[in-house]
């Protein structure tokens, strides 16, 4: 039996007194797409880092394609390509030019190069772009021949931070459609860091972080599932004096979280009623809907996703 894509084993990494990665293991299937789910500070741009060689992990290890990130971290890199969350690109260069640097940088040469350039242009829809300077192209169509260079060297497998940040909704989407065309067309193993839903819905599975752990591993449908339900979220101008209400009402707490309180429920519609009965004046907004991902964080954590006070890691 082949081995996985990535086995990442008891990884765990400091940044001096603060413990950005604790202890995380998981596994990458060969050709899936594969989501590292978090918000700023979680350790998912760490753990990045780390399977992309470029930093070592303060203990544990992971091995890419079999190849370990610590004691084999040239062979590691044979096997990945990279997409940062910053571009990379020369703007002042053409495309063609751009993807030709990028293969000198492998030591790739000969007549072969020139078809590579071609077919990876051809594989993302640039062909017709090839002799445009990359100043001149959107963001949408950089981030492609980002991931162009990527996949030039033919690595099974691919790594990108946070790819789609700056693109607008529409050319987001495009860029997650072409990475399940590469897996489903060539095979190609794709792992991402992201603190978009959306993004995260189209992962085949996703880990979810939180303060460097992982909290919840899985495909995003049966996450949800977890939750149970449907989530109802009440707002009020006195949030803690409507939750003991609540529980004097109903039997059950609801769970405070960013001044808001959350109840996940079967027939969440039939207890929007009751409770708007019970306390219509103490109630200023209410909504109910099936889970989300985030209704997974928050289910798993008791946190708020948005947690606007948290440190980059």
């Amino acid at each position: 039996m082949q081995p996985e894509a990535i086995e990442v084993d008891d990884i765990s990494h400091r940044f001096g007194e603060r413990l950005a990665l604790d202890r995380v293991s998981f596994s990458v299937h060969r050709g899936e797409v594969f989501g590292l789910l978090g918000p700023n500070g979680g350790g998912k741009t760490t753990l990045f880092r780390i399977l992309s060689t470029l930093i070592s992990p303060s203990s544990g290890d992971a091995r890419v394609a079999g190849a370990s990130v610590v004691a084999a971290p040239q062979e590691a890199r044979r096997h990945i390509g990279v997409v940062f969350q910053r571009p990379s690109l020369d703007i002042k260069l053409t495309v063609f030019e751009n993807l030709l640097t990028h293969a000198a940088l492998y030591r790739l040469s000969g007549a072969d190069v020139r078809g590579r350039v071609v077919a990876a242009l051809d594989r993302l829809g640039l062909a017709e772009r090839r002799d445009d300077y990359v100043e001149t192209l959107s963001g949408g169509l950089q981030r492609r021949v980002e991931l162009a260079k990527a996949l030039l060297h033919q690595p099974p497998i691919l790594l990108l931070d946070e790819p789609s940040t700056g693109l607008d909704p529409g050319a987001r989407r495009d860029f997650l459609t072409y990475l399940g065309q590469l897996r489903d067309n060539a095979g190609v193993t794709v792992v991402l860091t992201t603190h978009y839903m959306e993004e995260a819905e189209r992962c085949d599975r996703i880990a979810i972080l939180h303060q460097g752990k992982i909290v919840r591993i899985g495909e995003p449908a049966a996450l949800k599932a977890e939750v149970g339900g449907d989530v109802v979220v009440l707002q009020s101008q006195r949030p803690a004096a409507l939750q003991a209400s609540i529980r004097d009402r109903f039997g059950f707490d609801a769970r405070l979280v960013d001044g808001t309180l959350r109840v996940e429920r079967p027939r969440g519609h039939e207890f929007v009623r009751d409770v708007v009965d019970a306390f219509r004046d103490e109630i200023t907004n209410v909504t109910f809907g099936k889970p989300t991902l985030e209704d997974v964080f928050v289910h798993a954590t008791g946190a708020s996703f948005w947690d606007t006070t948290a440190v980059q890691a």
